[in-house]
């Protein structure tokens, strides 16, 4: 066991409560979520921030500790990376997202540079047993993932965004409807169910109104699958349900394909009965038919409203609407109305 002052904490360890003085142990878990520290060896002029467990951006440089989770990711924009079969001390690795998720990297984005190395100190020490010096290895998560969790989302109305593919404008839409929402005089609960660990979007929920918010990596989930989706959904429904708020509303990280567990969410036939309305965010008129027509041919979803930067001007909205048959509404420029067209799907009522 050694102790190393670490320069920054990633948001990913946001439940491990850490301090910057660490102690570390040299035996490490290549498991999905146990956090490590990392010493960076390179200096980066893009994708060159850290998220930390305040919610702030913080530069990352060559030198500094940084403390981060064992994880793989799938992006279709940004790094790709897995998991190694074992990890030990002075290994480099890399960190693949802003949240401080650590793997290997298999892909790169060009417009981000090469990913920033990271040369591994040890696993972070939790010492869970009052009055003994007994270090285990620090896990990201408040606790761990019912895979058999149930649903019970008792009659709230459920809004969920999902998307064309990555940056097509959902979390702006979510905060769109959740101020509108709260304008309105609802309360209103969000999460965010799929993609990486990073809490950027449900901060930015917050700031919208949203009085309380969940995150997959609260359950110590790093990256979502097909596999961990459903359940880490059907677990946030059911709690946030529980504090009896008016609506809840929750993005869909990534596109409907990929490989954050989207289609599987939406396959799960108890999750789909509990949508009481879904809004469609797609890049480009293209994608906002290919979204509306996946959506109801794969899944037997007619979304309610299409957003994002295919609306970004009225020739794209009049195409979206001819060829779909789908309202469509920008959720920068006509936030109010995107919000009005949810509450009425919602059969909340609207001022005229």
């Amino acid at each position: 066991m050694k102790t190393v002052v670490a320069d920054k904490i990633g948001s990913v360890a946001q439940h491990a409560h850490l301090s910057r003085e660490l102690r570390l142990g040299a035996d490490i878990p290549c498991e999905e979520g146990v956090l490590v520290a990392a010493e960076i060896l390179n200096s980066k002029g893009t994708y060159n921030t850290l998220e930390l467990t305040s919610g702030r951006q913080a530069q990352v440089k060559r030198g500094d500790v940084i403390v981060g989770a064992l994880g793989h990711r799938k992006a279709l924009f940004g790094y790709s990376g897995h998991l190694p079969e074992k990890v030990a001390v002075g290994d480099v690795l890399n960190v693949l997202n802003m949240g401080g998720v650590i793997g290997v990297c298999d892909s790169i984005n060009a417009s981000f540079g090469q990913p920033f190395e990271a040369r591994i100190l040890g696993t972070v020490l939790d010492f869970p047993y009052l009055g003994e010096r007994i270090g285990v290895p620090a896990r990201a998560g408040a606790e761990r993932l019912d895979y058999n969790a149930p649903l019970d989302a008792q009659g709230v109305p459920v809004v969920a965004l999902a998307g064309t593919c990555m940056n097509a404008g959902k979390t702006a839409a979510a905060c769109a409807i959740v101020s509108r929402l709260r304008h309105l005089g609802y309360t209103v609960d969000a999460f965010k169910s799929t993609g990486v660990a990073l809490r950027r979007d449900i901060l930015a929920m917050e700031d919208a109104g949203a009085r309380k918010t969940m995150i997959f990596s609260d359950f110590g989930v790093v990256c979502t699958t097909a596999k961990n989706g459903p359940a880490v959904t059907r677990t946030m429904l059911t709690r946030l349900a529980t504090g009896r708020p008016d609506v809840i509303v929750f993005e869909l990280g990534d596109g409907i394909l990929g490989a954050y567990g989207v289609e599987a969410i939406l396959r799960d036939a108890e999750i789909r009965a509990a949508l009481t309305c879904v809004v469609l965010s797609a890049n480009d008129p293209v994608a906002a038919w290919g979204g509306v027509e996946l959506l109801r041919r794969e899944f037997g979803i007619d979304p309610k409203v299409v957003t994002g930067p295919a609306t970004d001007n009225q020739v794209g909205r009049d195409i979206i609407a001819e060829r779909s048959g789908v309202p469509a509404v920008n959720a920068v420029t006509d936030a109010a109305e995107l919000g009005n067209v949810v509450a009425r799907s919602l059969g909340f009522e609207v001022p005229a």
